[in-house]
């Protein structure tokens, strides 16, 4: 496994998986878009004040690892896609991307409904398979913070049948995004900070 190639200190303060050697590719083929991931999950803190804060769209959290990385160039995307059959054009539109940066995907999937990862997943699977995407990358929250969450008094806001880890791994385990390359990263308690 590469994961070794991700430093000691985020290993300590995230959980990572990875599918098909997405480190290796990423830190040997895509090594600026490595290290803009690094640097984004190195500034990154699970604020209190971002936890507790009412919903609505996009919450603070994902802004937050969103604008890291669009300060380093990297954008939402969508894919225009077109299969010509005899002449026949079939538009096959994926979903937008939160964040691209030359064949490396990154989405952030905080608090959404889990049908959000098979549609992140698929679209990984289909860029891949047409050669326009190398690595796809999802952030996450680890299921273990529902603790905290509870405890903060605010549990309901973040229920089983949202977005977190032990829904991912089955739908990539279930070869959600076939022979895409995955890097798999999981926001820890111990990226929290009470006091902020």
């Amino acid at each position: 496994m590469s994961i070794e190639l991700v430093p000691t200190e985020l290993r300590a303060r995230f959980q990572f998986a990875e599918r098909h050697h997405a480190c290796g590719i990423l830190a040997s083929d895509f090594p600026v878009e490595w290290q803009d991931i690094l640097a984004c999950l190195s500034r990154f803190w699970l604020k209190r004040s971002w936890i507790i804060v009412g919903g609505g769209g996009r919450s603070n959290i994902p802004q937050q690892l969103d604008g890291v990385l669009r300060k380093k160039g990297w954008h939402e995307k969508r894919f225009d896609i077109k299969i010509v059959v005899d002449g026949q054009e079939y538009p096959t539109p994926t979903h937008k991307i939160d964040n691209v940066k030359n064949r490396v995907g990154l989405e952030v999937e905080w608090n959404n409904k889990t049908e959000f990862y098979d549609r992140d997943l698929n679209n990984f699977r289909l860029l891949h398979e047409l050669k326009v995407l190398s690595v796809g990358v999802i952030l996450t929250r680890v299921s273990e913070l529902q603790t905290l969450f509870d405890q903060l008094g605010i549990g309901g806001k973040y229920g089983a049948s949202t977005t977190h880890w032990d829904k991912l791994i089955p739908k990539v385990d279930g070869n959600g995004a076939g022979g895409c390359p995955l890097l798999l990263v999981g926001i820890t308690e111990r990226c929290y900070r009470e006091n902020e």
